[in-house]
């Protein structure tokens, strides 16, 4: 796509690296960011870059947050003792919708994918076990597995089921009223808060 602009082609071919973005919408939002206000566009712009530099991993469960320990392992109103295992953060999102659930998080930020060049040492699993092992920051009586019901999803889970079985801890998984094959943040909120308020023993 030839542009009459240099300035305007760098704009395009940065909003076109976004997920789902094209050349022509990316031309579109340019054009749009083009016509607005210039404060209104450096808002936006701080805003990007505080979103790299000053967002967080929550240093226990690995959920996005503004400071070193989020708001849902910081807050005294949430079963401190049940963890519930998800895959991102969006699913982490997802579940809080349903409002069924009222224990803390652990975000893995993926699954096992052999084909894909992730493992083990790859996503937040070490951490989990030495979480449950260690009781920091809280004593854990129970693991929920809420990963994707695919073959990556029930391989990480069946891992982490098997690496948990020495500690004791209780672990168990949603009912499967989660379709197979469907990520936790495409499944409407009443199946998956009664796939939560449901759930079941984890069988390896």
């Amino acid at each position: 796509m030839e542009l009459p602009s240099k300035i305007l082609q760098e704009a395009v071919e940065q909003l076109a690296t976004l997920p789902g973005v094209g050349k022509r919408s990316a031309l579109r939002y340019a054009l749009h960011l083009l016509g607005r206000d210039e404060q209104a566009v450096r808002d936006m712009s701080e805003a990007l870059v505080r979103l790299k530099t000053e967002l967080h991993h929550c240093r226990y469960c690995h959920n996005l947050s503004d400071t070193e320990v989020c708001p849902i392992c910081s807050s005294e109103k949430r079963q401190k003792g049940l963890v519930c295992v998800v895959e991102n953060v969006q699913d982490v999102m997802a579940i809080e919708n349903t409002q069924q659930y009222r224990g803390l998080y652990h975000v893995l930020g993926g699954v096992i994918s052999p084909i894909d060049g992730i493992g083990v040492q790859d996503i937040e699993i070490a951490s989990l076990l030495r979480r449950v092992e260690t009781g920091d920051p809280a004593p854990v009586e129970e693991v929920i597995i809420a990963l994707p019901t695919t073959m990556e999803g029930d391989t990480t889970g069946y891992y982490i089921h098997r690496q948990l079985q020495p500690t004791g801890v209780k672990v168990t998984t949603l009912a499967r009223g989660v379709a197979v094959g469907d990520s936790l943040n495409y499944t409407d909120e009443i199946t998956l808060g009664r796939s939560i308020a449901h759930r079941i023993p984890f069988e390896g």
